[in-house]
């Protein structure tokens, strides 16, 4: 997702009084930093948690230990949950979350590329599991902008609502 991209979406969120909030593992941060590059982006982003430690993704955003204890971090649920949890956490509209294997090799039996990206809203929760191509930055990288993808998606299905 290029720089006019992330600026929209900040944009859209700004005029629909929209706030979000980041959950982020295989990220370390990036997510977060990618739409906090955009000016303006203090009307928008709450906050975010790099729960990069598995154990973590439940002490501070309340993911099921015992879902942690039988998938690991690179699960659709987990991902869910993540997202939900930075949501409540930071007091935001929306959360957005990713989870998953960045490389050089496999973890957790899943191959590098292997990423789960959820965003929840007041309607619910989506999720998108996507497999990447390339090296651990480029792999980070789309992680990043499938997380944001899925955020444009949520708010262009959401049509014109505000958040109340």
């Amino acid at each position: 997702m290029d720089d006019a991209q992330v600026k929209d979406l900040i944009g859209q969120m700004t005029r629909r009084g929209l706030t979000v909030a980041t959950a982020e593992s295989l990220t370390g941060g990036g997510l977060v930093a990618r739409m906090v590059d955009v000016p303006g982006a203090s009307h928008v982003v709450r906050g975010g948690a790099c729960t990069y430690a598995v154990d973590t993704k439940a002490s501070v955003l309340g993911v099921s230990r015992a879902r942690l204890d039988q998938t690991g971090p690179v699960d659709e649920q987990v991902a869910r949950q993540m997202a939900e949890g930075a949501r409540v956490l930071f007091g935001a509209a929306i959360g957005l979350s990713t989870t998953g294997v960045a490389g050089p090799g496999p973890a957790d039996g899943f191959p590098a590329g292997t990423v789960h990206v959820a965003c929840a809203h007041e309607c619910g929760t989506e999720h998108r599991l996507v497999h990447l191509e390339g090296d651990r930055a480029r792999v980070r990288t789309g992680a990043i902008d499938a997380a944001l993808a899925l955020l444009r998606d949520v708010l262009d299905s959401s049509g014109g609502r505000e958040h109340d």
